[in-house]
């Protein structure tokens, strides 16, 4: 290779790089808190960004809520339109008893569904975490055609992806009134913190007042009955896991995978399985735990933001 052609090609690699550590864009000024009353509930969400741009919804995992997406939300807003609601019982929407809203996760993906409706949310790309992997698989089943793409962070479908948590919890699912201590030990204050910070090589970077205020959430009165109930339904989406997978090797939506590859709940494989179904996914492991956003927020953004303009370029 000539000098001038080494040059270019040193020239090019270096500006590749720099572009790599570049920092991202980001704004706070678009983000705005509202609710509305969706399938008789109360329902608070988060919404951010250019309302002309393409829509992401973002649904959130236990035992948060929209908030934890509060840092991801203004790497975003500069180019897309997010809506990130809290599901009944979490964060600020209403917490109606269980004897006025049923605790299902058929109940939330309803409750999700009017309140995409509502918002008159046709067409739009889901951001999966934890409990918003059923929420979400049970809305974009019923409307298929609101999917533009997928972006899944530790959102588990596949049996290879649960945890050994998982077979103590099973036995809650065969015979819940001889397994009350599961229940305490799900809403426990060691669980809270450990969903944040087991597994993780980089606990300085988890902010302590998230569990804190995620305790202060689970000790309110009645979220005891609703959070047991939740996980008492879980059961049914283990067994939906081959539906969803189907329908996922059926419409093919361009997919993201963005897992924390040391989550002892939902472990990596669940991530890797996507693969199987989706041989075109995008699937990256990354060095973080359950909450991945916690330690991993500007590397899933730039993925995101990478994942979504080829989108957009492809369309």
């Amino acid at each position: 290779m000539k000098t001038g052609a080494l040059l270019a090609a040193a020239a090019a690699l270096m500006a590749g790089h720099a572009a790599e550590a570049a920092p991202l864009q980001s704004t706070t000024a678009t983000t705005t808190y509202h609710r509305v009353t969706a399938d008789g509930v109360g329902i608070f969400y988060r919404e951010a960004g250019p309302k002309d741009a393409p829509t992401i919804v973002l649904l959130h995992g236990f035992p948060s809520s929209s908030r934890e997406f509060d840092t991801l939300i203004p790497l975003l807003a500069p180019h897309y339109h997010l809506i990130a609601p809290d599901f009944p019982g979490f964060g600020q929407s209403d917490a109606p008893a269980p004897t006025s809203y049923t605790y299902t996760f058929d109940q939330l993906a309803k409750t999700t569904g009017d309140f995409l409706d509502q918002l008159g949310i046709d067409r739009c790309t889901f951001l999966l975490h934890d409990y918003g992997g059923p929420v979400g698989f049970r809305v974009m089943l019923t409307r298929p055609e609101r999917v533009q793409a997928l972006i899944v962070q530790n959102a588990n479908a596949y049996a290879e992806g649960l945890g050994a948590k998982w077979t103590g919890i099973a036995k809650y699912w065969a015979d819940p009134k001889a397994h009350p201590d599961v229940v305490d030990t799900f809403m426990s204050w060691a669980a809270t913190e450990q969903r944040h910070t087991l597994g993780t090589s980089h606990p300085e970077r988890y902010n302590p007042d998230t569990w804190t205020d995620e305790f202060a959430h689970l000790s309110r009165p009645g979220q005891r009955e609703i959070q047991g109930a939740l996980l008492y339904d879980y059961r049914t989406n283990v067994a939906s896991y081959p539906a969803w997978q189907a329908w996922l090797r059926a419409r093919k939506p361009p997919t993201l995978v963005a897992w924390g590859r040391n989550d002892p709940s939902f472990i990596a494989a669940g991530g890797d399985a996507y693969g199987r179904d989706l041989p075109d996914a995008e699937i990256h492991q990354l060095d973080a735990g359950h909450f991945a956003l916690d330690e991993q927020n500007d590397e899933i953004a730039r993925l995101i933001l990478e994942f979504m303009s080829r989108q957009r370029a492809s369309r």
